[in-house]
């Protein structure tokens, strides 16, 4: 399944995505609520640029005015939280990509248009904050032109009920080989951010072992091609 904007705007948070705790859900108001906070804390009503990592770099959903690869330093890309919903379960838990301190992180910034902003953001946040896992952080990106820009970043809320701290690929293979959920296998995210990072010819060391670990668990011998997902 690919996620698309009609979709985000017609999906039930408490159904669409699969069997989600309701107690862990923010509501509308508290999405909303989060986005105008974030919003407040804007730089100088700069442009807002969003940093892709993840599914947002193959699928973001929104038209951006401009896109350009970019690093963003002083995070790097991990699975560390627990996805027990859209391609994972409670019963068959996965793990889905987020960002922790350290070290950095190639990707896309995006640069959203102003006439649309609110509409992308609302999309984007029923996307990204059912509950509330991530921290809206305004961050400094390096894009490979030159320039210095300050996007929008999601970044891993260590606090929250759903984060776990060991990401070591003998962990988390097993459980991204076996989780699925309304939005596809766990497995298929993975291998289409490694196709994406090729795409783009970036490298990422730490999933390395992660992609061949779990190839070897489905058995697959080469990368899966083909793929569009989110």
């Amino acid at each position: 399944m690919v996620l698309t904007r009609d979709f985000l705007r017609n999906a039930d948070c408490k159904t669409a995505f699969g069997s989600i705790d309701e107690s862990m859900l923010l509501t509308s108001e508290q999405r909303s609520a989060s986005l105008d906070c974030t919003l407040a804390r804007r730089p100088d009503n700069s442009p807002v640029w969003i940093f892709g990592y993840g599914s947002l770099m193959w699928n973001p959903i929104f038209d951006s005015e401009e896109s350009c690869p970019a690093t963003l330093n002083g995070f790097h890309r991990a699975f560390c939280l627990r996805l027990t919903a859209g391609r994972g379960t409670q019963a068959q838990p996965g793990r889905m990509l987020a960002l922790k301190e350290g070290g950095s992180t190639t990707g896309l910034a995006f640069r959203l248009p102003e006439e649309k902003l609110r509409e992308d953001l609302e999309l984007l946040w029923k996307r990204e904050m059912l509950t509330g896992c991530y921290n809206p952080t305004w961050c400094d990106l390096e894009l490979t032109d030159g320039r210095t820009v300050t996007a929008l970043v999601f970044i891993m809320n260590p606090l929250h009920s759903l984060f776990e701290a060991d990401t070591s690929y003998q962990v988390i293979a097993p459980l991204i080989a076996k989780a699925s959920g309304p939005l596809g296998t766990n497995a298929q995210y993975l291998f289409s951010l490694e196709q994406e990072l090729k795409n783009y010819g970036m490298r990422d060391d730490c999933m390395s072992e992660l992609v061949n670990q779990v190839r070897f668990l489905l058995g697959i011998d080469a990368p899966l091609s083909g793929i569009t997902l989110t």
